[in-house]
């Protein structure tokens, strides 16, 4: 999970190791999104996986050690700490390729290269997600794996906890801003939502493309 930087003036947000951290209530959060996420994954039980923003590498890396032998590539920006991260994580069905999904050009790869294509954390910094999903489901033979910040929650969160006050709790980098609604129909243009999980505060999705 990264936070994706949408242009070049666009910070890359909150930068929290949020895997890493001690705080209680941060562990408890995350324990309930990777919870989310493993259960849609269990679901997919695919055997190649692009990772678009996939930041450090930590779920990466765990699904490539899942996966055995099944192909699991990373991408996120050109970034000398995600490649410091990443230099430590190797395996021999996994790699990290820098692509700036937010691009015209698009991700790298050919039609239906993988079965499941995940991005957790990065919808909410691209200036086009409906361009960046319909890649995404270009590049996936069967499934997508997408999760965001359930709004207006998050920026109400922010606010509590004294965030971004001049910015009315928005997080630095985060263009879009996405209900439950409103990003269950952004991906039901491109498949079908076959399942939902609302780990707090974030909303999740199956979809199978296609």
């Amino acid at each position: 999970m990264t936070e994706v930087q949408a242009g070049p003036s666009v910070p890359t947000g909150n930068t929290f190791d949020k895997y890493g951290s001690t705080n209680p209530l941060v562990r408890r959060l995350m324990a309930g999104f990777e919870g989310a996420l493993d259960e849609l994954f269990t679901r997919a039980a695919p055997r190649s996986v692009l990772d678009v923003g996939c930041g450090e590498g930590v779920l990466t890396e765990q699904w490539a050690d899942r996966l055995g032998d099944g192909r699991v590539v990373g991408v996120d920006l050109d970034d000398a700490k995600l490649a410091a991260e990443w230099s430590a994580r190797e395996r021999a069905n996994l790699e990290f390729a820098v692509c700036d999904v937010g691009a015209a050009a698009g991700l790298p790869y050919g039609d239906g290269e993988f079965e499941l294509v995940s991005a957790t954390e990065v919808l909410e910094h691209v200036r086009e997600p409906e361009r960046v999903v319909a890649e995404m489901a270009r590049v996936a033979a069967r499934w997508l794996i997408v999760s965001v910040p359930r709004e207006p929650l998050w920026r109400a969160l922010n606010i509590a906890r004294g965030a971004y006050l001049r910015d009315l709790g928005n997080t630095p980098g985060h263009l879009n801003h996405w209900s439950r609604r409103r990003f269950v129909s952004l991906l039901a243009s491109v498949g079908e939502v076959v399942d939902m999980r609302s780990p707090f505060p974030w909303t999740m999705l199956l979809v199978q493309v296609g």
